[in-house]
């Protein structure tokens, strides 16, 4: 690819020592290699500080940023503010990415000029045994034409509460619209942050495309916020933030009328991997 645009990977870090090294490497190796690697250790009291100083002491495209703890929206906000690509990526340290990930999403936009880039990614249960770990692959949208904010808002209505859409990490966002538009993460919200800046980041968008390759590795943790946090209060209060914003998308696109049954099925929807 002859255009190498410069992409900025945001990575929170919190006590994350056990598999830090295996996702910063899968970094590190990405075939496409005009990086910004941005990790920002958020008060670890773990050894995941001193791994994230010593990879940028052998690495110069990383930067480390050291914070007290302040939850994971704080986290990838200060990794907006450092990052100096001209597209955005986001990584969490417990997951890893395969090879081509970055170079994929990158031609993607490139190709198309499209706002937003999108592709599958596997969901891996890490089991212990002789099985090892298991692999699933998930994705809804088809390789093909550039989609426009209406038709892009009409695929994201069949799936209202997956991964796929709702998730950062299998996507390339231009960082110009970030910044034009000053979006940044909710600290308010105990979880589903990344999918109310999803929604904010649509509103925003004009273009968008998808790739047919997968680009991420999801490792399920069961010791995640959404496995530990979501009580029935968090939830609602959740579900009613976010349908405000689904509400607001539609209504602006003239399709909540007919998109109605859709949108309120989001309220009763459980959050989905594919």
């Amino acid at each position: 690819m002859a255009q190498q645009p410069l992409v900025s990977i945001v990575i929170p870090v919190y006590n994350a020592a056990a598999l830090l090294p295996r996702c910063i490497e899968s970094v590190r190796a990405q075939s496409y290699t005009n990086l910004q690697m941005i990790l920002i250790n958020d008060g670890s009291t773990d050894s995941s500080g001193e791994m994230c100083r010593m990879y940028a002491r052998v690495d110069g495209r990383i930067t480390v940023i050291e914070k007290e703890n302040a939850g994971v929206s704080a986290a990838r906000n200060d990794g907006l503010d450092a990052a100096r690509g001209e597209y955005l990526q986001f990584v969490d340290s417990d997951d890893y990415l395969p090879v081509h990930a970055t170079q994929t999403l990158v031609e993607r936009a490139v190709h198309t000029g499209c706002d937003l880039a999108i592709a599958p990614y596997f969901r891996v249960t890490e089991e212990k045994g002789p099985g090892g770990a298991r692999f699933s692959l998930h994705g809804f949208l088809p390789e093909g034409p550039v989609m426009d904010k209406t038709q892009f808002a009409l695929q994201l209505m069949d799936e209202p509460a997956s991964y796929y859409y709702g998730v950062l990490w299998n996507k390339l966002y231009r960082a110009s619209l970030v910044r034009d538009n000053g979006l940044v993460f909710s600290s308010e919200l105990e979880w589903s942050e990344d999918f109310l800046f999803n929604l904010e980041y649509i509103r925003c968008a004009q273009t968008f495309a998808a790739s047919d390759r997968p680009v991420y590795f999801y490792v399920k943790n069961e010791g995640s916020i959404t496995h530990t946090k979501m009580d029935l209060m968090s939830i609602v209060k959740t579900k009613a933030v976010l349908f405000t914003y689904y509400k607001e998308l539609y209504e602006k696109l003239g399709l909540y009328d007919g998109a109605k049954g859709q949108v309120l099925r989001y309220l009763i929807a459980t959050a989905e991997h594919g």
